[in-house]
């Protein structure tokens, strides 16, 4: 009898640990990051967003339209305040532009300049390229999974031009949306943080439609962007991503 359920004990024990790594083994997890990274584009998408920057200074609330194709191309530019109105930024593949209407100059951001603040924010040039090639650019390990969200580490792979020395992904299982990405420099200190809320579901993605970033060398600064109005799958093609676009002339 006690042999009897020692067998038993030992054949749960084995199901579940199998069920187990049958589960982590089961996670594509560059698919899930590329997932993550690329909630707010899909295909193409049309969104504008409120975008407010506080620091220690001075506070700055934007409002934005935006365009995307892709992994590619992104185009933005600012309707409010009036004074900042027709800033645009245009990112192509791994090359981006700003317009500065008040000089009526296009300017190229060079890659010495890709570390700099975008639209004065805690976001910078490089996130803006970068973004979407986390998946390509890091090796993952799943560090933790639980019954609610999974806890994702990336490392930069050996060639990789990145800036960060790791990024640790917090998702939600259930929405597959992440609710915290952690971000450390090449020593390993963390340096950022990024929280995601307001979770909703529009043209059936569900999005957590505000992101607020946190610079954590500065606790009181932080950046935070709301999405207000958000469409997917538009008919968008390359051509709206151009030079003369990034300046209101097609």
């Amino acid at each position: 009898m006690r042999i009897t359920i020692y067998f038993k004990t030992l054949l749960l024990s084995s199901l579940i640990l199998f069920g187990s790594v049958v589960s982590t083994l089961a996670i594509d997890l560059p698919e899930l990051i590329r997932t993550v990274e690329q909630q707010y584009t899909g295909q193409s998408s049309i969104s504008e967003v409120e975008m407010t920057v506080v620091t220690g200074h001075w506070e700055r609330h934007l409002k934005m339209e935006s365009w995307s194709l892709g992994r590619e191309r992104f185009l933005v530019r600012i309707l409010a305040p009036v004074k900042e109105k027709g800033v645009a930024t245009l990112k192509v593949e791994n090359e981006v532009w700003n317009f500065l209407p008040k000089v009526d100059r296009v300017i190229r951001i060079p890659p010495s300049m890709m570390g700099g603040a975008w639209m004065g924010s805690h976001i910078t040039n490089d996130d803006l390229v970068k973004a979407n090639h986390i998946d390509q650019d890091y090796d993952f390990t799943l560090l933790e999974e639980t019954n609610e969200s999974w806890r994702i580490e990336g490392i930069p792979k050996p060639d990789a031009p990145v800036i960060w020395g790791k990024i640790i992904y917090q998702i939600r299982k259930k929405q597959l949306v992440p609710s915290r990405i952690d971000y450390f420099d090449e020593e390993g200190i963390q340096v950022r943080q990024i929280l995601f809320d307001d979770v909703q579901t529009v043209s059936g993605r569900t999005i957590p439609l505000k992101m607020t970033v946190l610079p954590l060398e500065d606790p009181n600064e932080k950046t935070v962007m709301h999405y207000r109005k958000l469409q997917f799958d538009v008919d968008l093609r390359e051509d709206f991503f151009s030079l003369g676009n990034l300046k209101g002339r097609r």
